[in-house]
């Protein structure tokens, strides 16, 4: 798809674009070498801040500590950290909470999260724990000033009843003090703007950021989308056919893809992006540079230190 001189004129440089990169913490040394050459690709295009993830119960949670310690000390970057409700007390989470003010971290992505059982299992608060993403804001917000932000769901959350009962809990993690929204992946922009319309109709007028995920692997990415409830149109997967063992033209085609869908954004007005990485860099490089992002000097810890 050629740029339209509408994409040329938002594209030609920074401007009022902002990015998000979302990374999880490694489990093994390999992973650990993929991610850090992953962050140092893409630290140079200055994102608005990068998200570590949290495993349910805990289960990855030395590693996120770890990582975020690492970013704060060895980068330029503001990292957030991710924090679930699953699995955990709320005496366990408001000493997290606090570990992580004085770590440094500034801004949490609070969510309920999913069942232990996985998606599709019925989710039953933890007792002595927080209910769900608005009670956990809540929390939030009566031990630090922590910017927050929360998920939302174009195309509705799987255990939502209807998109306005969904938009409805969105209102009450805004009303307990989320600050952004950032939404679950789609790949169709008509959703998410349909969705806009409904969240601004109800009088919601914090930040919605589309969230966006290259498609490195077709199978792996459409198993993410029947978990989540997000919708992958036949026209999608006729992208991917017979592609399965020929790596360089799938990669070719998930640029195009993505290429399509940040321009049709961004000819709306759109001027924030946050990308699921799954901590590989290429696709979410390219894509920022088409979005008119170009890399900055680098600046070491010692550089930032006295900054």
């Amino acid at each position: 798809m050629l740029a339209s001189t509408d994409h040329k004129s938002r594209l030609l440089g920074r401007g009022d674009i902002d990015v998000s990169f979302e990374f999880f913490p490694p489990k093994t040394a390999a992973m650990e070498e993929t991610l850090w050459r992953s962050i140092r690709r893409l630290e140079p295009l200055r994102p608005k801040y990068v998200s570590v993830t949290y495993g349910a119960g805990g289960s990855t949670r030395e590693r996120t500590h770890a990582t975020l310690a690492r970013i704060l000390r060895e980068t330029t970057l503001k990292p957030a950290a991710h924090l679930t409700c699953v699995s955990a007390t709320k005496e366990e989470l408001d000493n997290l909470i606090r570990d992580y003010w004085d770590l440094g971290v500034r801004h949490i992505v609070a969510l309920r999260g999913d069942p232990p059982g996985g998606v599709g299992e019925r989710y039953e608060p933890t007792q002595g724990g927080y209910i769900n993403a608005a009670d956990l804001c809540t929390g939030i917000k009566r031990i630090a000033p922590f910017e927050i932000s929360v998920a939302c769901y174009p195309e509705k959350h799987p255990e939502s009843p209807n998109i306005d009962a969904d938009i409805d809990m969105l209102k009450a993690k805004i009303d307990a003090g989320a600050t952004t929204a950032i939404t679950q992946f789609f790949f169709d922009n008509e959703a998410f703007f349909r969705y806009l319309d409904r969240v601004r109709a109800k009088g919601i007028d914090i930040p919605i950021v589309p969230g966006l995920i290259p498609i490195h692997n077709f199978k792996q990415v459409s198993g993410f989308a029947a978990k989540s409830g997000a919708s992958v149109p036949d026209w999608l997967g006729h992208r991917f056919e017979g592609l399965d063992d020929d790596q360089e033209t799938r990669h070719l085609v998930a640029a195009a893809v993505a290429a399509e869908q940040v321009l049709g954004l961004v000819d709306q007005s759109i001027t924030e992006f946050h990308f699921y990485t799954l901590n590989r860099a290429d696709l979410v490089y390219a894509i920022c540079h088409l979005l008119g992002l170009r890399p900055a000097k680098a600046f070491t810890a010692k550089e930032k230190a006295a900054s």
